[in-house]
């Protein structure tokens, strides 16, 4: 599962989507959290891309196992098809409120 979707489902009740923060009487959360939240997304997937083309690498040299290769590059496909996914909703999102009368 990607890091940080994964807590997204994990948490219940009166609970905020980002750690550490209640809903209960608190401030809505900052964009900075978000931003982090998105950056941090960003560095994981290209992290997985980087991880799955060095393994690529090693199993044509002959170093890595053919079903290391296939889990590795299937994850970072997942991985950044989340981030394209994720890309999208934003980009729509800033095109409804760019559209909005003021």
């Amino acid at each position: 599962m990607i890091s940080g979707i994964g807590e997204l489902t994990r948490l219940s009740g009166p609970q905020s989507i980002l750690p550490g923060q209640e809903t209960q009487g608190a401030a809505a959360p900052s964009g900075d959290a978000f931003a982090a939240m998105l950056s941090d997304l960003a560095t994981s997937t290209v992290t997985r891309l980087e991880s799955a083309e060095q393994l690529s690498v090693k199993a044509l040299q002959g170093e890595a196992d053919t079903r290391q290769v296939v889990d590795a590059v299937m994850s970072a496909e997942q991985s950044l098809q989340a981030a394209i996914a994720i890309r999208d909703k934003i980009v729509t999102a800033y095109l409804e409120v760019s559209r909005m009368a003021i």
